[in-house]
C-alpha cells in the first residue's frame, strides 16, 4: 500500500506540518508502533514503521519519540529502536536522557507498599499480572477471564488508586499506579520544550494517549489509531497505516528541507529586462521570479524551498535530459534543447512599468510536460488557479497574476493550501506553444506583435546596446556576457542596481551565511556602472547618479547614508527570516532585509567619486550637482574619517579601524582634488593637507612589521584582501617594497588554488565560506601591477573555468568541493572579470 490510501485531508495536513522549521513526531508504542498481542512480551514494531522513525530522527531539526506506558528498560528491550529515536516510558516518568523524577525516601516507600497492597489484590486471580515500573505498577487484566478481570479494576480504584500520593492511568485491560505525576500530555510538552519544536505530531491508540491529544494546539498534528471518540482530529485504522503515515511524513519532510538534488549554483541562467530578473535551470524550470520587482517577495522561490516553493517547469513528456543551454548572442533570451524539444525564454522588456512579463516558447515535435505552480509570497498565501478560455487566473493574491496560454488543456489538483496545473502539450514544427505569464494584470489580450516579432525586438533590445560596447582582446564573448549580466541588474526606471539577483544562496552549504543581495549597495553599485562605463556604455551610471542625488536629498548628508537601499531608492525593512522555505540544499536561515543597512560603512564614498571623476572624463565636463555631491562626500570624510567602521565585508563585530575604509576615504579627499583642479573648481585648502594626514595615518598604522604587510585593521595581525587597495588606489607606489610584500603575505595565507579568502579571521558566525571572485581579482591586479603577469594570467584562467556553461558567476568558489557559492549572478565577481580581462589586455 501507499500513502494514497490515507484520506486525502490528512495527507494535506501532513504535507503542512512537514514544512514546520523544527518538528517532534511522538507516538505511542502498543497499538500505534506495534500491534496489540495476548502477551504484551511479543509486541514488536513494524519494521516500516521503526525505519521511518529512524530516518526521521536523522533529517535537520526533527526529532522523533516514543512515549509508552511501558517501563524504559522494557521499551527499550522490546522496541530496539535505534538509538536516535528518544524513549519515554511509564507514561512520562522515565526519560531515556535521564530518570525526571528522581524518587524521595516517601515515594520509594508509597511505591514497596502499593507493590504489597496489588499483589494481594491479583493473588489467585488467572490472566492477571503486575508490571512493576520504577515509579508505578500496572496490573493487566488482558489475559483474565473478563468478569474476573473487571473485578480486580474495580478493588483497585477502590483501593489503592484512592491512596494519597497516587496517580491512576486508565488504558485498555490496565490500570497503572504511579508514586509520581504521570501524563504523556506532560511528557510531550518536555520533549517540545527540549528541542523547541514548531509543530508536532502524536499518534496514538490509548485512552493515556487523550492527554497528549489534549495538549496538541495551533499547527500540531494529532491521529487516533482505531476506533472510539478523541481529541485527534484524525483517525487511522491500525499499526499498517501508521507506518504510512510516516512514511509518507520522512518523504514530505525530506522533500521540503533538501528537494531534488540541488542544481550547482552557476548553471543557473539569467532572465533580465532592466525591471524585473528571473533564474533558470538547466532543465528549463523557472526556478525563482519575484514580483514586484526583483527585491519583492518571491512568485516562484524553487531555489529556496523546492517544488512546493513555486516554479514554472517544462520538460519532455518522455523524460530525457537536456542536450544544452545557452543565451541567443548578445541577448538576455534563454535556449534549452533537448532532442526534439527547444524552450526558449525572456523577459518582455517593453512591458509597462508595473509588470512584469515572462514568455516562454515550446517548440520542436516532441511532447512536452508543463508544471504551473506559483507561491506568491514566497508560499506564504493559499493560491487558487482557475482555468479559463485564453489561460489560467491566479486568485488569492495582492498582485494579479495570469498565464495566458491560449488551446492548452489544464488539470488543476490542489494540496488543500495550493493549486498546481499541469499540462501535456504537442508542439509542431509550424506552431510552437507559446505561455506567457503577467505578473500585475489581469489582462489575457492577446499581444499586438506576433511571438517571432516579440522574441526579435527582445533580442534587439540587448543586441543593440551590446554592439555599441568596446571589449578588450581578452575573453571577449565572457566579457560581453559580464557586461550584459552588469546590465540585468540595473533597473533603468529607477538607476539603482543589484548586487546580485538572489536571496540567501549559501556561502557554505547547510550553513548559516545566507544574505539578502537584493537592494542596491552603494559602493557595489558604483563599482558595477563605472566598469560600464570604461566599456563604452555611460547610461547606467547616469541613471545611477540621478538615483544618488535622489537618495541624498532626503538626507541631512552623505554621512547619513546607509551602505544600502531598495532599488527604489527608500531604506530598506529590517532583517528577517522566511521561516516556511528550507533553504538552498537545506542551507537555512532564508533571509529577508540586510542587517547591514545599520552599518557605518566609511568607504562608500571612494568608489562614487571615482565614478564621478570617470564620468565627466567621459563627458568632458563636470556637472555642478555632480561636484556639489563630491564636496559633500569629501566633508563627510573630513568628520569622520578617523572613526572606526564595519567595512566592506560588513563584519557583525564591534567596528574597528579598517585599513580598506581609511584608504577609500584617502581616495575620496584625493580624487576630488583631482576633479577640483581639473575642472576648475575651489578646492578648500585643507583638503590636499588631509590627503597627506589620512596617508601617513595609513602607512604609520596599517603596517605591521610583524606580519610584513598591511593587516586587516590597525588593532591586530590579521590579514584581508581588501588591503591590497593600498597600492591598487595609488595611495603608495606597487612598485614600494610594503605593497609587494603585502601580495605575498596575502597571496601565502589567503589564496586557495584558484580562489581567494576575504579573510580567515574569526568574524562572529558560525562554520565557514568559499573563497571570493572578485578578491582573486584584486590579487589579479596587483600581480600585473609588480610584475608578475604569468601568475596574474594563471589564476585569471582559473576565475574563467568557474564560469557556468552561459558565461554567469556567482559571488564564491569553494576550491576543496570545486562548487560556486553564493548569490548569484554576483555583480562584484562580473567586474573582477571585467576589469581583468581589460588589464590583461592593456598589458600585452
Amino acid at each position: 500500500m501507499t500513502a494514497e490510501a490515507l484520506p486525502a485531508e490528512l495527507r494535506r495536513a501532513i504535507v503542512q506540518i512537514a514544512r514546520t522549521p523544527r518538528l517532534l513526531v511522538a507516538c505511542d508504542y502498543d497499538g500505534t508502533l506495534a500491534p496489540i498481542t495476548a502477551n504484551p512480551d511479543e509486541a514488536r514494531p513494524l519494521p516500516e514503521s521503526v525505519g521511518a522513525l529512524r530516518s526521521l530522527a536523522g533529517l535537520h531539526e526533527t526529532t522523533t519519540a516514543v512515549i509508552s506506558g511501558r517501563a524504559l528498560r522494557d521499551l527499550a528491550t522490546l522496541s530496539r529502536l535505534p538509538s536516535e529515536v528518544n524513549l519515554v516510558g511509564s507514561h512520562g516518568s522515565e526519560f531515556d536522557i535521564g530518570f525526571i523524577h528522581a524518587l524521595d525516601e516517601d515515594a520509594k516507600a508509597l511505591h514497596r507498599r502499593l507493590e504489597h497492597e496489588l499483589e494481594q489484590l491479583v493473588l489467585d486471580v488467572p490472566g492477571v499480572s503486575l508490571e512493576v515500573k520504577p515509579a508505578s505498577i500496572a496490573v493487566h487484566v488482558r489475559r483474565a477471564e473478563h468478569n474476573a478481570g473487571r473485578r480486580v479494576l474495580a478493588d483497585v480504584h477502590e483501593g489503592p488508586a484512592k491512596w494519597e500520593g497516587v496517580t491512576t492511568t486508565d488504558g485498555k485491560e490496565v490500570v497503572e499506579l504511579a508514586v509520581v505525576k504521570t501524563d504523556k500530555g506532560n511528557a510531550l510538552d518536555t520533549l517540545r520544550h527540549q528541542v523547541g519544536a514548531t509543530a508536532a505530531v502524536f499518534l496514538g491508540d490509548d485512552v493515556t494517549d487523550e492527554k497528549a491529544f489534549a495538549r496538541l494546539a495551533g499547527p500540531d498534528l494529532g491521529i487516533k489509531v482505531g476506533d472510539g471518540e478523541s481529541l485527534a482530529e484524525y483517525h487511522v485504522p491500525d499499526t499498517v497505516d501508521v507506518a504510512m503515515v510516516l512514511a509518507f511524513l520522512l518523504e514530505e519532510r525530506r522533500n521540503w528541507l533538501y528537494g531534488e538534488s540541488a542544481t550547482p549554483i552557476e548553471r543557473l541562467s539569467l532572465l533580465a529586462n532592466e525591471r524585473s530578473v528571473a533564474l533558470v535551470t538547466p532543465d528549463a524550470k523557472l526556478t525563482w521570479l519575484c514580483h514586484p520587482g526583483p527585491d519583492a517577495p518571491a512568485v516562484f522561490a524553487d531555489l529556496l524551498g523546492g517544488p512546493g516553493a513555486g516554479h514554472f517547469s517544462i520538460k519532455p513528456h518522455r523524460n530525457g535530459l537536456p542536450l544544452g543551454q545557452r543565451y541567443l548572442p548578445n541577448t538576455m533570451t534563454v535556449e534549452t534543447r533537448w532532442s526534439r524539444l527547444l524552450v526558449t525564454d525572456y523577459l518582455e522588456p517593453e512591458s509597462p512599468g508595473h509588470r512584469t512579463d515572462l514568455v516562454r516558447v515550446i517548440s520542436g515535435e516532441a511532447v512536452a510536460q508543463v508544471v504551473f505552480a506559483p507561491r506568491p509570497e514566497f508560499g506564504g498565501v493559499p493560491v487558487k488557479l482557475v482555468a479559463e478560455a485564453e489561460g489560467l487566473r491566479v486568485l488569492g493574491t495582492s498582485e494579479p497574476f495570469v498565464l495566458r496560454s491560449p488551446g492548452v488543456e489544464w488539470s488543476i489538483t490542489s494540496d488543500g493550501l495550493q493549486d498546481t496545473a499541469t499540462a501535456l502539450v504537442q508542439p509542431t514544427p509550424e506552431e510552437p506553444v507559446v505561455l506567457e505569464l503577467r505578473c500585475g494584470t489581469t489582462d489575457f489580450t492577446a499581444h499586438e506583435l506576433s511571438e517571432v516579432d516579440r522574441r526579435d525586438r527582445a533580442g534587439r533590445y540587448w543586441s543593440d546596446w551590446a554592439a555599441k560596447l568596446k571589449l578588450p582582446t581578452v575573453q571577449t564573448e565572457l566579457v560581453r556576457r559580464s557586461a550584459l549580466t552588469l546590465r540585468g541588474l540595473v533597473n533603468t526606471d529607477t538607476g539603482g542596481v543589484l548586487a546580485a539577483a538572489t536571496s540567501s544562496l549559501p556561502e557554505e552549504i547547510g550553513g548559516v551565511r545566507n544574505w539578502d543581495y537584493r537592494y542596491c549597495w552603494i559602493r557595489d553599485a558604483a563599482m558595477t556602472v563605472r566598469e560600464l562605463v570604461h566599456l563604452g556604455s555611460h547610461e547606467e551610471a547616469e541613471g545611477y547618479l540621478k538615483w544618488l542625488h535622489g537618495v541624498l536629498a532626503t538626507l541631512a548628508g552623505p554621512e547619513r547614508l546607509h551602505p544600502l537601499y531598495t532599488l527604489a531608492g527608500s531604506v530598506i525593512g529590517a532583517e528577517a527570516v522566511i521561516e516556511s522555505l528550507p533553504g538552498y540544499a537545506g542551507s537555512r536561515p532564508v533571509r529577508v532585509g540586510n542587517l547591514a543597512n545599520h552599518q557605518v560603512q566609511l568607504d562608500v564614498f571612494g568608489p562614487v567619486v571615482e565614478l564621478v571623476a570617470t564620468l565627466a572624463k567621459v563627458r568632458g565636463e563636470l556637472r555642478d550637482e555632480d561636484w556639489q555631491m563630491v564636496r559633500a562626500m569629501a566633508e563627510a570624510v573630513t568628520r569622520r574619517w578617523s572613526e572606526p567602521d564595519h567595512g566592506i565585508w560588513e563584519e557583525r563585530h564591534v567596528p574597528r579601524h579598517r585599513v580598506y575604509s581609511r584608504v577609500m576615504c584617502w581616495v575620496t579627499i584625493d580624487r576630488a582634488v583631482r576633479l577640483g583642479d581639473e575642472y576648475g573648481r575651489g578646492v578648500p585648502g585643507a583638503w590636499p593637507q588631509l590627503r597627506d594626514q589620512i596617508k601617513a595615518d595609513v602607512l604609520e598604522h596599517g603596517w605591521n612589521d610583524e606580519v610584513q604587510a598591511f593587516t586587516t585593521a590597525y588593532d591586530g595581525t590579521d590579514l584581508d584582501a581588501a588591503s591590497l587597495f593600498v597600492g591598487l588606489t595609488g595611495l603608495i607606489d606597487p612598485a614600494d617594497e610594503r605593497f609587494q610584500k603585502t601580495v605575498t603575505a596575502i597571496e601565502a595565507e589567503l589564496r586557495s588554488g584558484s580562489t581567494v579568502y576575504r579573510y580567515r579571521r574569526d568574524d562572529g558566525l558560525p562554520g565557514g565560506e568559499g573563497g571570493f571572485h572578485i578578491c582573486a581579482a584584486w590579487l589579479i591586479e596587483a600581480y600585473l601591477c609588480t610584475g608578475r603577469r604569468n601568475e596574474a594570467e594563471e589564476l585569471f584562467a582559473q576565475i574563467v573555468g568557474a564560469a557556468g556553461p552561459t558565461g554567469l558567476l556567482p559571488e564564491q568558489f569553494d576550491p576543496v568541493a570545486e562548487r560556486s557559492l553564493g548569490n548569484h549572478p554576483q555583480a562584484y565577481s562580473h567586474i573582477g572579470l571585467i576589469r581583468c580581462a581589460n588589464l590583461l589586455a592593456e598589458k600585452a
